[in-house]
């Protein structure tokens, strides 16, 4: 990791030392066998997003026998942790806790057998495909060590537990519900992800943006209905919206610059019947994929104005234009502020080894994580880490061409959650410890 690692290498093994880190993990090390009896039993028992109610109550339990001043139903289903030691800067610790509405295949002796609604009103099997049960775990034995080392750092711990992040509305929530006046606002923020594409144990950080805009349109296209044998007398909006979906590519390929990387898709094609009578609509669903602000109203604005246009061109009058529909709370992107990304890089190869940190490109994924940072972004440094959960004899496996990996959100993801429980606690509380040193 040359741009992050390098420029701080030398003042990251001045104070983050084999000594430290050995006193650490060893302590984790002791933790772990009752750690993983609780990454058990939140694998086995998952909730939807917004329905975390037992899982919360677990967490909020565990954190005020640490002695966290503790608040339940913030955003909901979210829980915030609060522990002061002193004066000095404050550092969140964000955990996601929501499952997914996928039936388990990974045949682990601990596989979910739960079902349940989510907002989509068909009932399934839940699982937690997205390895938030790690992420809950590594949150809950991070805040064990920094409890026990409270004469190494001083300042304001905040551990918050976010509901619905699958959805992308979790932070909002707690935002919405006053997380950052009813609790200390934090000057650092820090989450990671698991990762099904690095191997167990590697901790990955992309410079500045990190994670996409994520935006859904719908758009519905209006026509005039008839007999497929007589189009002359219709207008037809499969055609229509058929055009629209081919010129929507044209905001990647000619809009937006090369350098800057832009996603537009139509994941949702809906018109029709039957095979011989031309509808009067059509209905499109697009996600689009953005870092920038600036990028994004390109792309938003875009979209509106291709979809009049071809209407125009295709002769529809204007009371029957397409109407085009932004979802009100999009994901917006993650931005790893670059201070402290250096920082944090330079630290945790200094404790992991240079070979385990390692820069990663951003993707087009979304996370609503980049939220708490953009409510006042003058303030609030943060930073989502990505730990790699490939179990290493797949990861040699699939180097070789011999298996393929499975991806986050598949019924089959099942990562080395020792691996991944282990490296992101001790870099948080590591992370934590440098960001709030005691006077």
């Amino acid at each position: 990791m040359r741009r992050l690692v390098l420029p701080l290498l030398g003042a990251a093994l001045a104070f983050a030392g084999p000594a430290k880190a050995d006193e650490l993990r060893d302590a984790l090390k002791a933790e772990m066998p009752e750690l993983m009896t609780l990454y058990r039993d939140l694998h086995a028992h998952p909730e939807l997003s917004f329905q975390e109610v037992e899982t919360s109550a677990r967490l909020a339990g565990l954190m005020r026998e640490l002695g966290f001043d503790v608040t339940e139903q913030v955003g909901r289903t979210g829980l915030v942790a609060v522990m002061r030691n002193g004066e000095g800067p404050t550092v969140l610790i964000r955990t996601d806790m929501d499952a997914l509405p996928v039936t388990e295949q990974t045949g682990l002796p601990f596989a979910s057998q739960e079902r349940g609604v989510p907002e989509s009103g068909v009932e399934s099997g839940i699982m937690h495909a997205c390895a938030h049960d790690t992420h809950m775990t590594a949150w809950i034995a991070a805040a064990r060590l920094l409890v026990s080392r409270k004469d190494e750092w001083q300042g304001t711990l905040v551990m918050i537990a976010q509901p619905a992040e699958e959805l992308g509305e979790g932070a909002l929530a707690m935002l919405e519900d006053g997380l950052f006046e009813r609790f200390p606002k934090p000057d650092f923020a820090l989450a990671f992800h698991n990762s099904a594409q690095l191997p167990a144990g590697t901790i990955g950080i992309a410079a500045e943006y990190a994670w996409a805009n994520v935006d859904s349109v719908d758009i519905t296209v209006k026509g005039v209905g008839g007999h497929g044998a007589y189009p002359h007398a219709t207008k037809d909006p499969v055609v229509l919206a058929s055009s629209i979906v081919m010129k929507l590519q044209t905001l990647a390929s000619r809009e937006s610059s090369p350098l800057e990387p832009v996603v537009v898709t139509v994941g949702s094609f809906h018109a029709g019947t039957k095979h011989n009578i031309i509808p009067d609509e059509a209905r499109l669903q697009l996600t689009v994929r953005s870092y920038t602000d600036a990028s994004r109203e390109l792309l938003l604005t875009g979209i509106e104005r291709i979809a009049t246009g071809e209407a125009i061109a295709a002769g529809i009058p204007e009371e029957s234009w397409p109407t085009v529909s932004v979802k009100e709370n999009y994901t917006p992107a993650v931005y790893n502020s670059p201070e402290l990304a250096a920082q944090v890089a330079a630290d945790l190869s200094g404790r992991f080894g240079e070979g385990r940190v390692i820069e990663i490109p951003s993707t087009m994924g979304g996370e609503d994580f980049g939220r708490y940072r953009r409510a006042d972004p003058d303030h609030i440094q943060s930073l989502l880490l990505s730990i790699g959960g490939v179990p290493q004899g797949n990861w040699e496996a699939a180097e070789k061409g011999e298996l393929d990996l499975p991806s986050l959100h598949s019924p089959f993801w099942a990562p080395d959650a020792e691996t991944v429980i282990e490296t992101a606690a001790e870099a948080f509380a590591a992370t934590a410890i440098e960001l709030m040193p005691p006077n």
